[in-house]
C-alpha cells in the first residue's frame, strides 16, 4: 500500500476529484479483491461489501499493515464470511518500531522500541496469524522507496520472521515490493518461499513475471495496471501465466483510470478486470473465471 489514507467524499461528479467514481457494469463471474484496506476506506464495511457485490466483487481480503490494522482485519474477517484477513507489519514499519521514526505509519511518533519491540509485535501478528480467518501473512517484503539504508536490516529481518511465520501456520505468503525486486527475490530464495506467495500490487517487469512464473509465484495486479506509464506492469501481465494471475485494489489507493486520484474501493474491481481482458486479448468472463478460481487457491478458502 502506499503512504495516505483515502478521501472521504462521496458521490459521482466527475469534476470532483474527491468524489467516488461510479459503479461500474458489474461482472457476470464474481471475483475476489484480493487485497484491500477496508479500514481507511470511507463508509462502513457493510456498505464497502454491499456495493461490491453489486457489482460482482463477492470476496476480499482484508490486509493489516501493523498490529492495529491486523486486529482489526481478523475481527472483520470473523465477522463477515465475505471477508479474509491478511496480517503483517508493513516493511516501513518494522523500522520505525526498531528506531522510533514515525515515517509511514499511521500512529504517529512513538519511543525507539529496538529490536525486543520487534520481537514483541512479531509474536502477536505470530497469534493473530493462527487463527482460522486469516488466510495470509502480509503485506510483507522490503520497501525501499519510503525506507532509506537505515531501515533495512529492520525490514528484512522482519520480512524473514514473516516468511518463518506463513510457513509454519500453512498461510499465503503477501508481498509488498517496492524498488526492492533482486532483495525479495534473494530472501525468499534463501528462507524457502512459503507454499503460496502473492507479490501485492506487482510491480516488475516481464523478466521478472517469468521468474515468478517459474516460481510459482502468484501475481495480484492492481489499477495502476491502467496508467499510462505503467507499460512494464501491462508487459508483465501479458506472459504471467494466467493460473497465476490475481486482481486487486489496494484500496483507496491506486485508482485505475479514468479515475486516477480519486478514492479507490473494492467496487472498482470490475474496470481493471476488464483492461486486464484487454492486456491479455480474452474476454472478461474467462479472465474472471480464472481470477476467482486462483484467489481462492491462493488464500484457500
Amino acid at each position: 500500500m502506499p503512504s495516505n489514507a483515502g478521501h472521504s467524499s462521496q458521490g459521482d461528479d466527475k469534476n470532483d476529484k474527491n468524489a467516488a467514481p461510479p459503479l461500474p457494469v458489474p461482472l457476470r463471474v464474481p471475483v475476489a479483491d484480493s487485497h484491500t484496506h477496508l479500514d481507511m476506506q470511507s463508509g462502513t464495511v457493510e456498505e464497502g461489501l454491499a456495493k461490491a457485490a453489486s457489482v460482482g466483487v463477492t470476496t476480499v481480503v482484508q490486509v493489516g499493515c501493523d498490529i492495529e490494522g491486523s486486529r482489526w482485519a481478523a475481527e472483520t474477517a470473523a465477522a463477515h464470511d465475505s471477508v479474509h484477513a491478511a496480517v503483517a507489519l508493513h516493511p516501513n514499519e518494522a523500522p520505525r518500531i526498531v528506531h522510533g521514526d514515525p515515517g509511514w505509519s499511521r500512529q504517529g511518533a512513538r519511543a525507539a522500541g529496538g529490536d525486543a519491540a520487534l520481537d514483541e509485535a512479531l509474536a502477536e501478528i505470530d497469534r493473530l496469524a493462527a487463527l482460522p480467518h486469516v488466510k495470509g501473512v502480509g503485506e510483507t517484503g522490503l520497501d525501499y522507496f519510503r525506507t532509506g539504508p537505515e531501515g533495512k536490516a529492520a525490514q528484512e529481518r522482519s520480512f524473514r520472521a514473516h516468511i518463518e511465520i506463513a510457513k509454519r501456520h500453512g498461510k499465503a505468503l503477501v508481498i509488498h515490493d517496492r524498488d526492492a525486486h533482486a532483495d525479495v527475490l534473494r530472501i525468499l530464495k534463501e528462507e524457502g518461499a512459503p507454499e503460496r506467495t502473492v507479490f501485492h500490487c506487482y510491480s516488475g517487469d516481464a523478466e521478472m513475471a517469468g521468474i515468478c512464473a517459474r516460481e510459482g509465484y502468484f501475481m495480484s495486479f492492481a489499477g495502476n495496471v491502467t496508467f499510462k506509464n505503467a507499460q512494464n506492469l501491462r508487459d508483465a501481465l501479458a506472459v504471467a501465466p494466467l493460473e497465476l494471475v490475481l486482481v486487486e485494489t489496494d484500496a483507496p489507493f491506486l485508482t485505475p483510470a479514468p479515475y486516477r486520484g480519486r478514492p479507490n474501493a473494492p467496487y472498482l474491481v470490475p474496470v481493471t478486470v476488464r483492461a486486464m481482458a484487454a492486456v491479455r486479448g480474452i474476454d472478461e468472463d474467462t479472465l474472471a473465471t480464472a481470477l476467482a478460481a486462483n484467489t481462492a487457491r491462493a488464500f484457500d478458502y
